[in-house]
């Protein structure tokens, strides 16, 4: 059965630029946009800013550096490391990097530029960071659709408490996560072919105090899968992350997986208590847009010529990638650029470039980039890493001291 609609959308917004998705690569966007002087509009489906690394608990901001004491990430990637512990609920506080000059500290393995921190200590700040500078933050809505124009996104449709409304954009970012407006767009998209493992991480208190329990880790690429690194799964199955009834099914089944963790818990610790658990789902890798560029995990030390900076490999010490510009945007759409997870990259790429300062890194970039233009394929690269330059960005290997 098909219902059909003729639907007349009013534009009650309009904004310079559209962050849509309030994780911390849309947080980065909107507020690199915003001290560009922009009208900025941040949509945010949950009630909270950050995204899975709030809402859905991976409160673990990963390295900004390379393992061996060089610091590679910078700008609001670091901003943002710093505010997210600034009031306290560190575990891990990186002395070495935040309180010391001693470079030898810093090459130790286990003391990478990395802290757990308090995710909804973190969520409030962000959201006053944001305000302070200017951004309209929208809570409880959905992007659902767009219109397109000469190939480029005129309005974006979106829902809420208040009905369906339009917002007449000039560019727009794409922070979505699961790249969700260049799917609603002409841009091409490509699905994580993989899929995701189950996961229920939770914190807890008991005996050993207030405790953030990591219930079904994070997978790893099938192409570098090897008998020393299996994973043990919660369940065999996989979750795409795009269907409304899986992910509700997912959901269900990570509430399961919490709550049989806690009981294994109680024989050992019989106080000990659930105190928050995710309100998000916690997927990793849902879909992805198709580039001018895809970035590939074998270039690692590579010099690219319109890099917007450089990110890190979360999961061991060494390997450095600049980040190309062109890996953001597709010439499909000329005012849409994307940040975080939603970049052009292979699928084992992606598993690095999903993590805290790869979305921070990417959304500063996506901001800036939309602050200044509305057609990314004919931005001056040049001048826009000039301005991520002046906002403390290193943007090449050969420049870290």
């Amino acid at each position: 059965m098909i219902i059909k609609e003729t639907i007349d959308t009013k534009i009650t917004y309009n904004c310079d630029v559209l962050v849509c998705g309030g994780g911390v690569a849309g947080i980065a966007a909107a507020l690199a946009a915003a001290r560009q002087g922009k009208k900025v509009i941040l949509l945010e489906r949950q009630f909270m800013l950050g995204g899975l690394a709030t809402a859905g608990l991976i409160a673990i901001y990963l390295p900004l550096c390379d393992g061996f004491g060089k610091q590679v990430s910078f700008g609001i990637a670091e901003e943002l490391l710093r505010l997210s512990i600034s009031k306290g609920g560190a575990v891990g506080y990186p002395a070495n990097w935040l309180d010391s000059d001693d470079k030898a500290q810093r090459t130790q393995k286990d003391k990478r530029f990395e802290v757990e921190y308090n995710p909804q200590l973190f969520a409030i700040l962000a959201e006053q960071l944001l305000l302070q500078n200017g951004v309209e933050i929208l809570y409880g809505s959905y992007a659902v659709g767009v219109s397109e124009k000469d190939n480029k996104i005129d309005a974006v449709i979106i829902e809420n408490k208040s009905g369906r409304q339009g917002i007449a954009v000039k560019s727009v970012v794409d922070a979505s996560g699961d790249c969700d407006i260049a799917h609603f767009s002409s841009a091409p998209t490509e699905n994580f072919k993989q899929g995701n493992v189950l996961a229920g991480w939770y914190y807890s208190y008991g005996k050993n105090g207030y405790k953030l329990n990591a219930v079904g880790f994070a997978d790893i690429p099938d192409d570098q899968k090897n008998e020393s690194n299996k994973v043990e799964l919660l369940t065999n199955r996989r979750f795409t992350g795009l269907d409304g009834k899986e992910i509700s099914e997912m959901m269900c089944m990570s509430h399961a997986a919490t709550l049989n963790d806690l009981y294994k818990k109680r024989e050992a610790d019989h106080e000990i208590q659930p105190v928050t658990i995710p309100t998000v789902p916690q997927l990793r890798m849902t879909r992805k847009i198709v580039g001018e560029y895809m970035l590939h995990d074998t270039e690692q030390h590579k010099f690219f010529e319109d890099s917007i900076g450089m990110v890190s490999d979360w999961r061991k010490r060494g390997p450095v990638y600049e980040v190309p510009f062109s890996t953001l945007y597709s010439s499909k759409v000329k005012n849409l650029i994307t940040a975080g997870r939603c970049t052009s990259v292979t699928d084992s790429m992606w598993d690095i470039m999903r993590v805290i300062p790869c979305c921070a890194v990417t959304g500063e970039a996506a901001g800036t980039a939309a602050a200044m233009c509305d057609d990314f394929s004919s931005l001056d690269v040049k001048k826009l890493q000039e301005v991520l330059t002046s906002n403390g960005v290193v943007l090449h290997e050969k420049d870290l001291i």
